[in-house]
């Protein structure tokens, strides 16, 4: 998921042009080796969410929880799908100004089979686009899981989609976007993706409150083998996250693909590395829970760093992260159940940091691909991935919790009651068991 990126796109063939009134086209012949990839990333990408994302959370939740969890993977697909055909695409990448694009595209219009995205159908930007709309808000889901009514997930994910996703989506990838124009680091989704997930669901996390029983009953995972599946598929579905964003079959794409790989190895091995020295015991969940991390914190950086920059930045997501989930859950005890903040919004904050330092080109072996068009310095590029940051952060804070709040009027309440809870979401909310074993 990545701001087009207009160099790239001369290089291959010419001028960026508008499309119709604000769609992103360029007068060119489709690209058949680059076409091939991105529809091959496409198809990674919502891998990563149907199954991915839906087996690793669902196999963390309790037993009488599981189905809970792939239904609502599973209706944000569908609901986002339809939700950018309508007018999510448009929004997001019409020209429009600096803030929200126009209508120019509602329900897709203009967009026929020979408009083109660069050198890439136009139809395959906004498919691939789509793909990251899903993945955002189910992220979500791993935060309040066993406890919100089904109906305010479906509300609030599909106001969050609007109020939250497709401006900062905007600001950040959409030429026109004031984030762009500052020269924002941001290759695959550090702001656009992690830290408004990650933020949204701290917020939905205080807002509707502990699980019954929180922190003093353990409540383990309920099948370690199930999260351990979508572990894997999340880590090869990313490569299309990240490699994908590039828009291209070309080195930038090879390239994202081997520091995501470097970064989520080094993020899986010092998580368990950190758990071992400190419990004695490397554990299953924690490898695969750095993995994460790891992928999470490169996602921003994957387009601008080298593998030597990959390495560190995958070492201190498994550090950070690992500590921040301690400190959310142990200090503050505050139950976001997946551990959404301390995972994707603190590694999408730690990343898209980083990536303004090792985009540098003087850093040796740790050198990356160079800062943005017109910055010409560390601390330059840094202020502008700090403002980024921060505004990504408080705007996301404040709007979920406007949304929050605005969903439990229209359902009476987030929450499902505590006799629903006990018996669990899945019998109580959809009249099926997981298993029949």
């Amino acid at each position: 998921m990545k701001k087009l990126n207009f160099k790239l796109f001369a290089l291959l063939g010419g001028l960026l042009t508008i499309y119709g009134q604000g769609a992103l086209a360029q007068e060119a012949t489709i690209n058949g080796a680059n076409t091939a990839w991105i529809l091959t990333s496409t198809a990674l990408v919502l891998f990563m969410t149907l199954p991915g994302l839906a087996l690793f959370y669902g196999g963390l939740v309790r037993v009488k929880n599981i189905l809970s969890v792939l239904m609502q993977c599973f209706a944000i697909a569908c609901l986002v799908s339809i939700l950018w055909l309508i007018a999510g695409y448009s929004l997001a990448f019409g020209t429009g100004n600096a803030w929200i694009g126009d209508l120019s595209m509602v329900f897709m219009a203009n967009i026929s089979e020979d408009a083109l995205a660069g050198d890439i159908p136009l139809s395959l930007h906004a498919m691939y686009q789509m793909t990251f709309a899903i993945i955002t808000p189910a992220l979500i889901v791993g935060a309040f899981a066993e406890r919100m009514k089904f109906s305010s997930m479906l509300i609030f994910s599909a106001l969050w989609l609007f109020a939250v996703y497709i401006p900062v989506c905007h600001w950040v990838w959409a030429g026109s976007g004031w984030l762009f124009a500052k020269g924002l680091l941001d290759f695959a989704g550090g702001t656009v993706v992690h830290i408004t997930a990650g933020v949204a669901a701290l917020v939905a996390a205080i807002v509707i409150g502990k699980r019954n029983g929180f922190p003093t009953t353990a409540m383990p995972p309920h099948n370690m083998t199930m999260t351990v599946t979508g572990a894997g598929m999340l880590w090869v579905g990313w490569f299309g996250f990240n490699a994908g964003s590039a828009l291209a079959a070309n080195g930038n794409a090879a390239m994202a693909m081997l520091v995501t790989h470097i970064s989520a190895a080094a993020g899986a091995l010092a998580w368990m590395t950190i758990e071992w020295l400190r419990f004695r015991k490397p554990s299953v969940l924690g490898i695969v829970t750095g993995m994460v991390a790891g992928l999470g914190t490169i996602t921003p950086a994957s387009g601008y760093v080298g593998p030597g920059g990959a390495l560190v930045i995958g070492l201190a997501a498994g550090v950070v992260c690992f500590f921040m989930t301690q400190l959310i859950k142990r200090v503050w005890k505050i139950d976001d159940s997946l551990d959404v903040f301390p995972v994707h919004g603190v590694g999408g904050v730690l990343g898209t940091i980083l990536a303004g330092i090792f985009a540098s080109t003087e850093l040796g072996v740790f050198s990356g691909q160079g800062f943005a068009s017109g910055i010409t310095s560390m601390g330059e590029q840094l202020v502008v991935q700090l403002l980024g940051v921060v505004v990504t952060f408080v705007y996301t804070a404040v709007v979920t919790y406007i949304l929050l709040k605005v969903t439990g009027v229209f359902t009476s309440g987030l929450r499902v009651t505590q006799e629903e809870e006990s018996v669990g979401l899945d019998l109580s909310l959809h009249e099926e068991d997981g298993y029949k074993l």
